[in-house]
């Protein structure tokens, strides 16, 4: 077995952040590949490969990315850590720019030291929130102990690579008392076909918020830090005039974590940089899979 490093993405001042497996790729089967995130006590694993890119004065890495339920178009926290890992062993403490591969795109990512942390951003490519339809806001809703009355209004649908409902809650007390039925809600995500749900409050003058995202679908109750939501929370406000957001998340489970997303329109669209801080944890190899 190859060695794994655990390496928390998206860290808040120092400290906390989504624990996130790192290994190189090999011959595994996708099963064995499902088995990783349980086998190291993590939410998400990232499998790295060396990749053909067109300039050949880059780097270019092939990712994929696994829960115990299965494959993944994208993950974001998951591409941070990556980010920061190729970046230590390539450049050290210098600026590192890579192509990478995933799945369904081909996009650029960058990381570079910044005080006592590693900051990876990333293109999260193209992003077209729509209204959420009232039949999918209900069961979700409900699910998650909500009335549909009381919810502000601004719930969206958006996908960088697999939809997700994006929930705006009235205050950070409300989203921290969130108590969902899980069962409940994997059967409304599976019904209409979403990831999960990105529940949020409401971001102050500042651009600040905190969220808590619920993915039941891909094996993951709820998300210490969900990046590619926070894109999708941004492509949505930038149609407000918001140009970045800070959104915090994991204190509910112990890990504070920080997602950082800055928007700028376009005549091209939306163009978003999406990132965390993030540390290399701990390495170990694991034993083999049964």
């Amino acid at each position: 077995m190859p060695e794994v490093t655990i390496v928390d993405a998206c860290r808040r001042q120092g400290q906390g952040g989504s624990p996130t497996a790192v290994l190189d790729d090999a011959p595994f089967t996708d099963a064995e590949r499902r088995r990783i995130p349980a086998a190291t006590g993590t939410s998400h694993a990232v499998f790295i490969a060396a990749a053909d890119g067109e300039d050949q004065t880059r780097p270019s890495h092939r990712l994929r990315f696994f829960t115990g339920e299965g494959e993944l178009p994208a993950c974001g926290h998951g591409t941070v850590a990556a980010l920061a890992l190729l970046a230590l062993r390539i450049s050290g403490d210098a600026d590192y720019r890579a192509t990478l591969h995933t799945t369904s795109r081909v996009f650029e990512g960058w990381a570079k030291r910044e005080h006592d942390d590693l900051t990876a951003t990333f293109d999260p490519g193209p992003i077209s929130p729509r209204d959420a339809g009232q039949p999918e806001l209900r069961a979700i809703a409900t699910a998650l102990g909500l009335m549909s009355e009381a919810l502000p209004d601004g719930a969206c649908v958006a996908s960088p690579g697999r939809p997700r409902l994006l929930l705006p809650v009235q205050s950070r007390t409300a989203l921290a008392e969130l108590r969902p039925d899980f069962t409940a809600l994997r059967h409304a995500c599976d019904r209409y076909q979403l990831l999960g749900c990105y529940a949020y409050s409401i971001p102050d003058a500042d651009g600040r918020a905190a969220a808590r995202m619920f993915a039941p679908s891909i094996g993951v109750p709820e998300d210490v830090a969900n990046a590619n939501s926070t894109a999708c929370l941004a492509a949505y406000l930038a149609d407000q005039g918001v140009t970045g957001i800070a959104v915090d998340m994991g204190d509910h489970l112990g890990h504070p974590s920080t997602i950082i997303a800055n928007a700028q329109r376009s005549a091209s669209g939306t163009l978003i940089r999406l990132g965390g801080a993030a540390e290399v944890a701990r390495a170990f190899r694991l034993p083999r899979l049964g």
